[in-house]
């Protein structure tokens, strides 16, 4: 299979290039000689790697998966002061979806009881400023953003499913309400980032993120999912529209937006892109050919010869090449090799 092969060449490439096993953690960038680069912990990049080596796991059941996730979880755990919540519910619900995910992988009770955890601490983020939502951080509770409800739906819905637990259900409804009545352009779809970054109430609607658009589609996928209610997935429809209308150029590539959290936003998008179309089958056809050509154009340009990625899928790293972008390309190739298993790629490649 063509992009299993691609997508397991790239894994190798994160676990020879990143993975240091003196702080059982991945470094944040490469080059990184004696792990000297390691100055910030970056806790969502790390939720991220979570999720990458899941995706590797359910593709190929080899044991390296299941062996780093293990390590990885208890380098976490150590490199967080012994616990796993933190100042930035974003954060957390990666953390959370993350190891939600790699339970269900793997049934290893520890992530089961780490997405749980981190869950109750999340939900204390909701309040009344900005006519509710949940906060992006533990320090400026009124400010709210798409990244802290949007993947909170995710988690939310996705809990739901697991354990049938009606209260999660009716946290994913309630708080993708609040995100759709408030950060979502009802004339066409496109996602704006947050309110109320600056105290007055404003919405941040220049600020034009992959990510913010990838988080929204996959909020309306898991509750389309749960629910069978077809206005979810009419959004999800609308959103990924919009993201391909407003975030790509002429040749249907997503946008360069740096090294940094940046480099994480476009594998996001790819992700939730994929999602949409593992769940609708053949509807998702416009989606998937965004997914090709955004594919195709990374593994034939936008990659190094020892298969690192750096921020724009156009062009090949030279130099320094940070962890978080290298996620992001894996993410877009392990969907890739998903959808392929599938056939759900509609487009030669």
């Amino acid at each position: 299979m063509l992009w299993s092969d691609r997508a397991e060449a790239a894994q190798e490439a994160l676990q020879q290039h990143f993975w240091n096993p003196d702080i059982a953690m991945y470094n944040i960038e490469t080059p990184c000689p004696n792990g000297e680069c390691n100055t910030i912990f970056h806790y969502w990049w790390m939720a991220h790697a979570v999720d990458v080596l899941v995706d590797g796991f359910l593709r190929s059941k080899r044991v390296i998966y299941a062996r780093t996730l293990a390590e990885l979880h208890e380098g976490i755990l150590r490199r967080n002061g012994g616990a796993f919540p933190n100042e930035l519910y974003d954060d957390m619900e990666w953390m959370a979806i993350a190891w939600l995910r790699a339970y269900a992988a793997t049934g290893r009770e520890a992530y089961k009881e780490t997405a749980f955890l981190l869950w109750e601490d999340i939900k204390t983020g909701w309040n009344d400023h900005m006519g509710g939502g949940i906060a992006w951080q533990k320090s400026q509770l009124d400010y709210k953003n798409t990244p802290a409800n949007a993947p909170a739906v995710i988690l939310a819905a996705r809990l739901y499913q697991s354990f049938g637990r009606e209260d999660d259900l009716e946290w994913a409804q309630r708080i993708y309400d609040w995100q759709k009545q408030h950060l979502v352009d009802p004339e066409s779809g496109f996602v704006w980032d947050g309110m109320n970054r600056t105290g007055d109430g404003s919405i941040d609607k220049e600020w034009k993120f992959t990510y913010c658009q990838g988080v929204f589609i996959g909020a309306g996928v898991e509750l389309y999912r749960v629910t069978g209610d077809d206005r979810y997935l009419e959004d999800a429809l609308r959103t990924a529209a919009a993201a391909e209308a407003e975030l790509t150029g002429p040749d249907g590539i997503f946008p360069d937006e740096e090294d940094g959290d940046g480099g994480l936003f476009k594998g996001i998008l790819a992700r939730y892109l994929a999602e949409l179309c593992l769940c609708i089958g053949s509807a998702g056809q416009p989606a998937a050919a965004v997914l090709v050509r955004n594919a195709e154009s990374l593994w034939a340009a936008g990659s190094s010869g020892n298969r690192l990625f750096g921020t724009d899928w156009r062009t090949s790293p030279a130099g320094r090449v940070t962890l978080s972008t290298q996620l992001s390309g894996i993410k877009l190739l392990e969907r890739m090799a998903e959808m392929e298993k599938k056939g759900l790629l509609f487009q030669e490649v």
